[in-house]
């Protein structure tokens, strides 16, 4: 016999304990497990079976799990280690309807799985479910039906956040309906945004439960998100979402989003903020990262707590070890992302070095479609950048080369090598890591010439003609705070007394309420307002420098400048930090002077600047083709004119000094 505390009969009593299922009563709480219906377990019978259930007539034992009030809830098939717990499924199910249980788990010790029979196959679990979880979950009854015949259409989130609109005089009354509109902040739905649900309502129709939204920044993924959510939920079908995200900043911001759209019907939480009441609310946000911390997942929370989960930016918050939380609950899965699964078609994965981090991006992008059923790399919805720009939703950039010796593609090649004359006097050529990168070839000189290129070929602001609100993205938070302290040296000479270092503020982890920061600025209030014009609310800090803090999710739709101040070796923060500036906006929103509004010439947001330092865009899509080239003076040392050479890449000098005035 094997070693007792290897077999399925122990192992499965530990689940079962655990989960908060009882074989004997416990105080007031009654035991919840029988062998038989009605028949109360003694030790003796569960010693009877065998460690291994070698003992038991059949070679597997059918537990009965009870509800609080002692009806059958659930049937336990529980098989010997070396057994398929799927092997006797078709027994456990003629037994779970003879009792009139619609939950079935199937179970070797070692390999669990639990089946809804009015809902599909039986699904791997890795934790049993406790029996509040399941009798909840018991109140869901799937009718996929009603949810494909559900109408949706563009004031399907409208109905929940005003029902009666429609009536209202202010909405009959077509002079006075934008106004409406802005005033109750009524968001109708796009009609992409309706494409997109009707794709999944069909897929549903197809038997499908895992679905990929493939949306480019700026398309609203978070409000089409609402709309699948009330779908699911107003359709009977789910009882509860969980929505992942990968930031911590992006849980208020989600949560805000729901409550914006869906309070009126629905409550939206964050977990860690409501740990001992989330089964209260209908939504509930956390980071991946919370759940995986100390597997709080499966400690928290049964696999039956949530009937939909839906993945933020699917392939980073369902990557690598976060795909355990991903795939634990049982139920409809849903998958948000802006990186399309084409963006390294260009990319010869074949020729890939195992280092490149494109490779590793290109498998995660594979296996995130795998994840949501896309095999054949098909999403179930798609809308892309261009799309959103040929249908005047969204900006395409204007793409600034204004790249350096040291471009992105050398530096992933080749490293990066500097030249330089040992002790001996021997010429030599040492290569440096990234954290040493910033350090060797970010001299003050060269800096300089960046921000200075920068703020010269910056769009301005079309009111108060300012620098344009704008986000700088550096290689590390030394570089950050010294790109900083260069652009208030240099806002000093441009505006004199229009500022007090606060022109440009370092945004990085390192600096105290630095995510307030990134709010206030969206929020137009960082450090002030109406540094220009005093009726006319934009910030009066103008450059937030960060590293990887504004990248993923951050809403600011006035930003006119993006600065690439350092390679970007990953596709996904590429598309996101390009994404920072995709959205349209109105200028006059911030401004409380009808006569000045009427002088604006150019009051719509139709372009925004991406200033490319390190040619990242050849890197991830070759023979790019700028929109506008600026020469910056070459360095001292050797190295190729155009950045684009064979070979690794020698720097022998630092850039030309500017002089002792950094604006000459």
């Amino acid at each position: 016999m094997p070693d007792k505390e290897a077999t399925a009969r122990i192992k499965i009593n530990k689940l079962l304990e655990a989960a908060g299922w009882r074989f004997f009563a416990d105080g007031s709480a009654p035991a919840n497990i029988r062998l038989e219906p009605s028949v109360t377990i003694k030790s003796t019978d569960l010693d009877a079976l065998g460690a291994n259930f070698e003992k038991s007539t059949k070679g597997f034992v059918d537990f009965l799990l009870l509800d609080a009030k002692g009806f059958p809830l659930l049937v336990l098939e529980a098989k010997a280690e070396g057994k398929n717990p799927l092997v006797g499924k078709e027994q456990a199910r003629k037994y779970a309807k003879s009792q009139n249980c619609r939950f079935v788990m199937l179970s070797n010790g070692n390999l669990h799985y639990f089946w809804d029979l009015e809902r599909g196959s039986p699904y791997v679990i890795t934790s049993f479910p406790t029996p509040d979880s399941v009798t909840g979950y018991q109140k869901v009854t799937p009718n996929p039906q009603r949810l494909i015949e559900e109408q949706v259409g563009e004031d399907y989130i409208v109905r929940t956040q005003r029902p009666n609109y429609a009536a209202e005089a202010a909405w009959q009354n077509e002079a006075e309906r934008p106004g409406y509109i802005q005033v109750n902040k009524l968001r109708f739905l796009r009609p992409y945004q309706l494409k997109a649900i009707h794709s999944l309502q069909t897929a549903v129709g197809d038997g499908k439960d895992r679905f990929l939204f493939e949306m480019a920044t700026g398309t609203g993924k978070t409000l089409t998100a609402a709309a699948v959510i009330k779908l699911f939920l107003r359709s009977g079908n789910v009882r509860r979402v969980l929505f992942l995200v990968d930031r911590l900043e992006l849980e208020d911001q989600a949560k805000k989003s729901f409550n914006d759209v869906l309070s009126t019907d629905y409550q939206t939480v964050i977990y860690k903020e409501n740990r001992d009441d989330w089964r209260r609310a209908e939504v509930v946000v956390t980071t991946v990262q919370s759940l995986l911390f100390n597997n709080k997942y499966q400690k928290m929370f049964s696999p039956t707590d949530f009937d939909l989960v839906i993945s933020d930016e699917a392939h980073r918050s369902i990557g690598g070890n976060a795909r355990a939380v991903f795939d634990y609950f049982i139920g409809y899965k849903l998958g948000l992302t802006a990186t399309p699964r084409d963006y390294l078609r260009r990319f010869d994965c074949a020729n890939a070095g195992t280092r490149d981090p494109r490779e590793a991006e290109r498998r995660l992008l594979l296996d995130t479609y795998r994840t949501f059923g896309c095999e054949n790399s098909q999403p179930t919805f798609r809308y892309s950048l261009l799309d959103g720009v040929k249908e005047g939703f969204l900006i395409n950039p204007t793409v600034v080369d204004a790249r350096t010796e040291v471009t992105t593609t050398l530096l992933s090649e080749e490293g990066f090598v500097v030249s330089f004359t040992d002790d001996a006097g021997e010429d030599q050529q040492q290569a440096f890591k990234q954290r040493e990168f910033e350090k060797r070839f970010f001299a003050d000189t060269t800096n300089q010439l960046l921000c200075k290129t920068f703020l010269e070929n910056a769009l301005r602001d079309p009111v108060s003609g300012e620098i344009g609100k704008s986000i700088i993205f550096a290689v590390s938070q030394n570089h950050a705070a010294k790109l900083a302290q260069i652009l208030n040296q240099m806002a000093d000479r441009l505006f004199p007394a229009k500022y007090q270092s606060d022109f440009a503020v370092q945004v990085t982890s390192q600096i105290p309420d630095a995510q307030q920061f990134t709010i206030n600025f969206a929020n137009n209030n960082l450090l002030g307002s109406g540094n220009f014009i005093p009726t006319y609310k934009t910030s009066k800090a103008r450059i937030c420098v960060t590293v990887g803090m504004m990248t993923t999710g951050y809403d600011c739709t006035d930003i006119l400048n993006i600065g690439l101040f350092r390679p970007i070796f990953s596709p996904t923060d590429f598309i996101q930090i390009k994404g920072r500036g995709t959205r349209k906006h109105d200028f006059r929103a911030a401004l409380f002077d009808d006569t000045i509004k009427e002088g604006v010439q150019q009051p719509i947001k139709t372009a925004f600047k991406l200033f490319d330092f390190f040619a990242n865009c050849e890197y991830f899509e070759e023979d790019f083709n700028y929109d506008e080239v600026l020469k910056l003076p070459p360095s001292k040392g050797k190295g190729s004119d155009d950045g684009g050479g064979q070979g690794p890449v020698v720097v022998g000098g630092t850039y030309e000094h500017l002089g002792a005035d950094i604006l000459a």
